[in-house]
């Protein structure tokens, strides 16, 4: 067997199979709790920092900032965020996770964890951890996957 850059598959073919599941298994915990996949992305975005103006927001979680304005309505319609005028510019909205969104986020990430959690039990304890480190490096890392700096 030789040991070229032609023996493996694409990262991306490898861990599109890998993503798919993982989505599956993350829809019917967010169905549960009321929440759609972007409303999920925008309580984890909200919780992980200060308040956000929408724009700020949704440059962070990669988003157009006119199509989330539905999935902000429903999450606050939900008592999940709170929209406040920025008192530095009266146009602007400053969001913020409410405790609420806060519980559901919460009770959210625990049951997805735990299935990853199981999904992860099929690996040596070393080679988890060795994933989960190298996941988590690299999901910060687009600049190095890109080439840039």
């Amino acid at each position: 067997m030789a040991n070229g850059a032609g023996d493996r598959r694409d990262l991306a073919a490898m861990l599109q199979p890998l993503l798919r599941a993982l989505i599956a298994a993350e829809l019917p915990v967010l169905a549960r709790h009321g929440i759609s996949m972007w409303g999920y992305v925008v309580l984890n975005a909200l919780d992980d920092g200060p308040a956000r103006t929408q724009a700020a927001l949704a440059q962070a979680i990669g988003a157009d900032k006119t199509r989330i304005i539905a999935i902000l309505d429903e999450l606050q319609r939900g008592g999940l965020i709170a929209r406040e005028p920025d008192p530095a510019d009266r146009r602007a909205r400053l969001l913020s996770i409410t405790p609420a969104g806060r519980r559901t986020r919460l009770a959210v990430r625990t049951e997805i964890q735990a299935n990853e959690d199981r999904m992860l039990a099929s690996l040596p304890a070393a080679d988890r951890e060795a994933f989960l480190r190298s996941a988590q490096a690299l999901s910060g890392g687009e600049q190095t996957l890109s080439g840039g700096e």
